[in-house]
């Protein structure tokens, strides 16, 4: 009898998985709602809110990322970003006026967006699918590897769809 031998194709192949789930944002983010600074959680009155952003406990914000929002449909004038950013200024680790949601996903493209992709320079390259991820993530992934890799891919490395090869 023969010896069975398993031979792993895909290990054989050389190609290289990248998954980016590993490139999700590990920090926390908080949200700072405006409406908590409402006047009778309807409108901006400067003398109440200057009174509310005073008497908030900001250092609850030290060195965080802070996702601003209002869940109040009212009108905000524009001199409320400028206080609010002026008081994170010097305490938060970043803001900006987004979801919580939508700021995670600018980190994780930053992050994607700052990698060190040369170790992959002239591999085969596979982008891991992931219906979770959204199509931006792969879009930026994918500019950020083409110039190093020999060939691009994505889905999984067993059964991958080339997009780029040299």
């Amino acid at each position: 009898m023969e010896d069975d031998v398993f031979i792993n194709k895909v290990h054989a192949s050389g190609i290289v998985t990248v998954d980016l789930m590993d490139y999700v944002p590990q920090e926390e983010i908080v949200t700072l709602d405006i409406k908590d600074f409402l006047f009778m959680g309807l409108i901006i009155r400067e003398k109440e809110f200057k009174e509310a952003v005073a008497a908030y406990d900001w250092t609850a914000l030290k060195d965080k990322t802070v996702a601003i929002c209002c869940s109040e449909d009212t009108i905000i004038p524009t001199w409320v970003y400028f206080m609010l950013a002026d008081k994170l200024h010097d305490l938060a680790k970043r803001f900006d006026y987004r979801s919580a949601e939508e700021v995670g996903r600018l980190l994780w493209r930053a992050n994607i967006q700052e990698a060190d992709f040369t170790r992959l320079e002239g591999k085969k390259v596979v982008i891991k699918a992931n219906p979770k991820i959204d199509p931006d993530l792969f879009m930026t992934a994918a500019d950020q590897l083409r110039p190093f890799v020999a060939t691009l891919m994505y889905g999984e490395a067993g059964m991958p769809k080339v997009i780029f090869k040299r």
